[in-house]
């Protein structure tokens, strides 16, 4: 029985949170959990069937040995510390942040800790982690968002780029992984993880559409290597509670843990 830890419990958090509690992932037990505001987060874990601690975030090492983050960006950095030098499992759903921390590799492997990033609201990694085997000419991912889902950006608020009464679908960004994950911190975190399982952030090419005439978050990745290409496309239907993310995000969490004591595991 594997204990867990969870920092957020918004709209990913608390379906995560669900999913322990209810024995939706097997042989894993919900340990802690942690918020900004902790008697609001007891209040809402009080139901469940075994309700978990309510704990500040950087002691959530100290009850889980799989600490997920989903939480606000000031959160990331002294949590990720105290979970690694505890040689606990990280796994960050901000993984733009692993960006602007590259030294967090070294952290976990000195502290024997590991940095298990979720395939969140993307698709492929496997198919693109294999072509990075082998070699990668170029991976380019479009994502196309309602309005909505891209306003209070910082790109977007730092360049006066409206995205407001938009008649037709506009481009906002176009530039490198590791500049959207800067530009967009809650919006394409899928940058991210596209450019760590291939061939990294400065060669991973993003294009940021605000898009009226769809009602669901789309990404489409391409990626040309040695051993072939693809193409590969995903409508994501929002959060109800949070449109900046797409519902399949917390259920890819649900299933990168399920992977984790599964007896058969399909995909590399």
């Amino acid at each position: 029985m594997l204990t867990v830890g969870i920092a957020g419990l918004g709209a990913i958090g608390m379906r995560v949170a669900t999913a322990l509690d209810t024995g939706e992932i097997a042989d894993m037990k919900l340990a802690a959990v942690s918020a900004g505001d902790l008697a609001r987060a007891k209040e809402r874990v009080a139901q469940f069937a075994d309700p978990p601690s309510v704990i500040k975030a950087t002691a959530l090492a100290d009850h889980a040995e799989i600490v997920i983050e989903c939480a606000p960006k000031p959160v990331f950095r002294p949590l990720a510390d105290a979970v690694l030098k505890a040689g606990r499992i990280f796994m960050p759903l901000s993984c733009g942040q692993l960006l602007e921390h590259p030294d967090l590799i070294d952290l976990a492997q000195t502290h024997s800790g590991r940095i298990i990033v979720p395939t969140g609201a993307i698709l492929g990694l496997d198919a693109v982690r294999a072509m990075a085997v082998g070699e990668i000419q170029s991976v380019t991912l479009e994502t196309r968002k309602p309005p909505a889902g891209l306003a209070g950006a910082p790109h977007l608020v730092e360049n006066g780029i409206s995205v407001d009464q938009l008649a037709e679908p506009k481009q906002v960004f176009a530039g490198s992984a590791r500049q959207a994950a800067i530009g967009f911190p809650a919006n394409v975190n899928v940058a991210a993880a596209l450019s760590l399982a291939g061939i990294g952030p400065d060669r991973t090419t993003v294009e940021v559409w605000a898009d009226p005439t769809i009602d669901r978050n789309m990404q489409t990745v391409r990626v040309v290597s040695d051993s072939g290409e693809i193409t590969m496309g995903i409508r994501n239907i929002p959060s109800a509670e949070n449109p900046r993310t797409g519902k399949v995000t917390a259920l890819s969490v649900i299933a990168c843990l399920q992977r984790m004591t599964a007896p058969l595991v399909a995909g590399s």
